[in-house]
């Protein structure tokens, strides 16, 4: 787990400051760089000394010596921040992993909670063509809400009987349980070839 010195995880913006400061790392990485290459391409390793063992006059010692010392602090920096962004990474990664799982699995127990509301009729025979058949309604439905007659206020099938006279023409709010979920239906009780106006 990546934490700083206070053993606090990391938030996401001090790892952009860490990258930002890497980046900083890398640009004086190779400014220095550059000044061993404007002295004659000296870089890293070339002598400092010339064929019979003086310091070199064509090149600035100090600035060399100076270049490269910084290169390898900066580089030994680097390396200990590119540590830290990669644990900083791997957690933030982690945490992310763990809030989805744990989302997903709220999800999950909200809509087991969310228990199916109980059916009052079950419906056992729609006749094709029928104006319960074109609104969708079929074999097996289990009807929650017709109209304004649900659960709580049923009493008989006279009372769907009622609504339905009193609906002719209209469309009605219906809602089934069907496979385990539930379904809203339009339906529209009217008089059509066959008996009664739903069918």
């Amino acid at each position: 787990m990546s934490e700083d010195g206070s053993g606090r995880a990391m938030t996401m913006g001090e790892v952009q400051q860490l990258v930002r400061r890497k980046d900083e790392l890398e640009a004086q990485i190779r400014a220095c760089y550059q000044l061993l290459e404007d002295q004659k391409g000296v870089g890293m390793d070339g002598p400092l000394v010339d064929a019979e063992g003086f310091p070199r006059a064509d090149i600035d010692l100090y600035q060399v010596r100076t270049a490269r010392h910084s290169i390898a602090c900066l580089q030994n920096d680097h390396k200990a921040l590119m540590k830290q962004v990669e644990e900083a990474l791997h957690q933030l990664h982690a945490r992310e992993k763990e809030k989805h799982a744990r989302d997903e699995a709220e999800a999950r127990a909200e809509a087991m909670s969310q228990s199916l509301p109980p059916a009052f009729a079950k419906v056992n025979a729609v006749t094709p063509e029928s104006p319960a058949s074109t609104s969708g309604l079929q074999v097996d439905d289990e009807i929650v809400e017709f109209g304004s007659v649900n659960v709580h206020n049923f009493k008989s099938l006279q009372n769907i009987a009622t609504v339905v006279q009193h609906s002719e023409g209209r469309p009605l709010s219906v809602t089934v349980i069907r496979n385990g979920k539930k379904v809203h239906l339009g339906l529209t009780p009217k008089r059509w070839a066959g008996k009664g106006l739903l069918g």
